[in-house]
């Protein structure tokens, strides 16, 4: 019986007891993911099956009218919307954005690190902060804000940025601040990739008579820079569902938020603690947005062949 105790608790602790040590390091990191992730995540997806307005401990049960609701409502739907158009045009941008960086730094022959880390740099800035430089100094929508000061120069009129919809100029706004703070950490993806790349593959090619530049980037560089290109937007689409700092900071002011440009997270933020603070309902709206990123991600993988084997 002894034995049978020694041998399950050498079994448990493994040897040299690294069994023990890893629980040791890993246990208080687990517990803390649990208690504050994993459990959060599983009380939303209960509440949005109550009628929770202002508690968390709902009693009243209400099925799946939460999600009816939320699916039949226009604001909802229109939020997906602002998505869509949002992603359309982070995604592409960032994405030619981050190559182009990291392959004029990959080319340098001095000061790499130097520049690498001015690129990466402003992945390191708060969204809050980032958002309110672009809203109060450089697209003020007065004369003195940066963008205006320029068109000034050329005999421009005032815009007023954030608030004109026809045209769109808050796109503009939107998508240069999320641009600068993430291109920088995109270019290091892409710099490792490349750094991956053999370059055995562009003595062959010089040899077969290749030019350099475009028809060596076009036939080696990046097919060579697929899994990285992969791996690059799915980040890029799924951070897109994520957006709520900058959105929020730059359009919402004393009087609120306005119609336009609204995305999932800041209608989902008014729905859950806004005056309503309808829980339920505000969980069941995050449960369906959860579910969308999880089939765009799964459907993107299985479409770029994510995992794949090679032939």
């Amino acid at each position: 019986m002894q034995r049978t105790q020694r041998s399950l608790t050498a079994r448990l602790l493994g040897p040299q007891n690294r069994n023990l040590w890893f629980w040791v390091f890993v246990g208080p990191f687990a517990i803390g993911l649990a208690l504050f992730t994993y459990v959060p995540l599983a009380w939303s997806v209960y509440l949005s099956f109550f009628d929770a307005h202002n508690t968390v401990s709902p009693t009243h049960f209400v099925g799946l009218d939460n999600y009816l609701s939320m699916l039949g409502d226009s604001a909802f739907t229109s939020s997906l919307w602002t998505f869509v158009v949002f992603t359309l045009f982070i995604v592409p941008a960032t994405y030619a954005l981050a190559l182009g960086l990291a392959l004029a730094v990959n080319r340098l022959r001095f000061a790499q690190a130097f520049f690498r880390s001015v690129f990466f740099l402003p992945a390191a800035c708060s969204y809050v902060v980032a958002a309110l430089v672009w809203k109060l100094s450089i697209f003020n929508g007065v004369r003195f804000g940066l963008a205006n000061t320029v068109l000034g120069w050329f005999g421009g009129d005032q815009t007023a940025w954030l608030s004109t919809t026809h045209p769109p100029w808050y796109w503009l706004v939107i998508v240069t601040v999320r641009l600068w703070l993430q291109a920088g950490f995109y270019m290091i993806l892409f710099l490792a990739g490349l750094q991956r790349v053999p370059i055995q593959l562009y003595e062959a090619a010089a040899v077969d008579g290749a030019r350099a530049g475009w028809q060596t980037f076009r036939h080696i560089t990046f097919p060579a820079l697929r899994a990285t290109s992969v791996a690059v937007v799915l980040l890029l689409v799924i951070n897109a569902f994520q957006a709520f700092d900058e959105f929020y900071n730059l359009l919402s002011d004393s009087r609120g938020y306005p119609p336009y440009a609204r995305p999932p997270l800041v209608y989902l933020y008014y729905t859950a603690l806004g005056q309503g603070q309808n829980l339920g309902l505000g969980s069941a709206g995050a449960v369906i947005l959860a579910l969308i990123v999880a089939v765009v991600t799964v459907a993107q993988a299985r479409w770029f062949g994510l995992g794949r084997k090679e032939a």
